[in-house]
C-alpha cells in the first residue's frame, strides 16, 4: 500500500477509535453516495440526480451508520467479545436473519415513499414483486462470500 494510502488508512482508524458514531455515519453517507452515483451512470441517467444522490446520502449518514455501529456493539455484547472464526459465522447468521431483511425492507419504503415519491399502494406492489428476489440475493451474497476477521493492508 503507498505511503498516503497507508497514512489515510492510519487517520480512519484513530477517528474511528475516539468517534466510532461520527465516522460510521460519514463513512456510510459517503459510501451510499458513491454507490449511488455508479448506479445512476450505470442505469444510463445522462445527468446526475442530484436529490436522489444527497437523499441517498442522508439515508446512509442517518440511519445505515447509526444502525450498524449500535446493531454490531449489541453483537459483540451478546456474543461478548469473542472473535473466533466460529463466533463471527454466528454473529453473520444472526445478522442476516434478523438486520438484513429489516434494512432491505426499510430501504425499499425510503426509496419509493420519500426518494421517488410514490404512493404507499405503488410502494406496496413493488415491495410484493421484487422485495422476496432482493432479499434471497442478499442472503446469497453474504454465503458466497464469508467475512475476514481483518484487514491486512502491509
Amino acid at each position: 500500500m503507498s505511503s498516503v494510502a497507508k497514512k489515510g488508512w492510519n487517520l480512519y482508524m484513530i477517528q474511528l477509535q475516539h468517534h466510532p458514531l461520527r465516522t460510521k455515519a460519514i463513512t456510510a453517507g459517503v459510501l451510499s453516495g458513491i454507490s449511488d452515483s455508479v448506479a445512476q451512470k450505470m442505469s444510463g441517467i445522462q445527468r446526475l440526480q442530484l436529490r436522489r444522490l444527497v437523499l441517498k446520502v442522508l439515508f446512509g449518514v442517518a440511519y445505515l451508520g447509526p444502525f450498524g455501529h449500535f446493531l454490531h456493539k449489541l453483537l459483540d455484547s451478546i456474543f461478548k467479545g469473542k472473535r473466533d472464526s466460529k463466533t463471527v459465522a454466528k454473529k453473520v447468521l444472526l445478522e442476516q436473519l434478523t438486520s438484513s431483511p429489516w434494512n432491505n425492507m426499510l430501504f425499499f419504503l425510503y426509496y419509493g415513499l420519500i426518494v421517488e415519491k410514490r404512493s404507499w399502494p405503488q410502494v406496496k406492489s413493488k415491495i410484493a414483486k421484487e422485495y422476496p428476489s432482493v432479499q434471497m440475493t442478499s442472503w446469497m451474497g453474504a454465503v458466497s462470500k464469508p467475512p475476514s476477521k481483518e484487514y491486512d493492508f502491509d
